[in-house]
């Protein structure tokens, strides 16, 4: 069996969006490690390639993003976070973050195509980028963030930020029935929402508007769903006490072959399957892959 979330002890919670907003938000990530005596090392978080958008708070400690690329060293450049609320865009490479000490954080995860609906965010411009809140999002989601930042809790923070984004949701979601519970399951219906749209239906037409809605275009959406069903998988056989076999994972995922999923792996995690599931094990630094077991 995996680990939990935390290798020491750390509060690290996923919390699920409540019924009415499962197609608009993924999921929120909550973590500290205020009290705890942490190495330079154990203080790494990394983070996968994703298609969602992030609203991120720093409600304790400070936070650094390494740069694009770099290995989990101290010697790797990175630059200190613009402000305790952070927004970012898809990001189609891993990314790496450090914090110099003691740090009590959030994580609002978003589907791309639904903050565009409720915001009118250019999604694509966001891409690879990470920055202010107040640089993408209008005043009234700042006002909420501001907020969450100075609520004592978990359950008043979460019941703030859904009680704002629930009544905004229900006036702007497609009429046709979103799934956001796999990648896989979103842009499949994504792409059935583009197709039937009165305004255009050719390929190219259906593709571009994809890529407005969600920043990236089909393929990539499709990678995603992909490598999500593959670590599932993996997880799951990991948890039976087995080493996964790839082959097979591959085959069930979607990959041409054990070589295509291992390119997609690295790709999107930084690291080869085998070595991915090595780190999850062992290194503190992947608690939010952990999360999601």
């Amino acid at each position: 069996m995996l680990p939990t979330p935390s290798l020491l002890g750390a509060p690290t919670r996923l919390y699920l969006p409540r019924a009415s907003l499962v197609a608009c938000v993924r999921g929120t990530m909550v973590r500290s490690t205020v009290g705890l005596d942490l190495s330079d090392e154990q203080r790494f978080s990394h983070f996968p390639a994703t298609p969602l958008c992030s609203v991120g708070w720093m409600f304790e400690g400070d936070g650094e993003l390494l740069a694009r690329s770099a290995p989990a060293s101290l010697a790797s450049p990175r630059r200190p976070y613009e402000s305790r609320l952070m927004f970012s865009g898809p990001q189609t490479a891993p990314s790496i973050t450090w914090s110099p000490g003691p740090a009590a954080g959030m994580m609002l995860m978003l589907m791309p195509d639904a903050l565009q609906n409720l915001t009118g965010l250019d999604v694509g411009a966001w891409v690879d980028r990470v920055a202010d809140l107040r640089e993408a999002l209008p005043a009234d989601w700042v006002a909420m963030a501001e907020t969450v930042l100075t609520l004592p809790d978990d359950a008043s923070r979460l019941a703030c930020l859904e009680d704002f984004i629930e009544p905004r949701w229900q006036a702007v979601r497609p009429r046709l029935p979103l799934q956001a519970q796999r990648y896989q399951d979103w842009a499949q219906s994504m792409a059935l929402r583009a197709a039937t749209s009165s305004v255009g239906r050719s390929l190219r037409q259906v593709e571009r508007r994809i890529k407005q809605w969600a920043g990236q275009p089909m393929r990539e959406l499709r990678g995603f769903g992909r490598s999500e069903r593959a670590f599932f998988m993996a997880l799951a056989e990991a948890e039976e006490g087995r080493r996964p076999r790839w082959a097979e994972v591959a085959e069930a995922s979607g990959y041409a072959d054990q070589s295509h999923l291992c390119r997609e792996t690295r790709r999107v995690t930084g690291f080869a399957p085998d070595e991915l599931m090595r780190r999850l094990a062992r290194d503190e630094g992947f608690w939010a892959y952990r999360l999601w077991q």
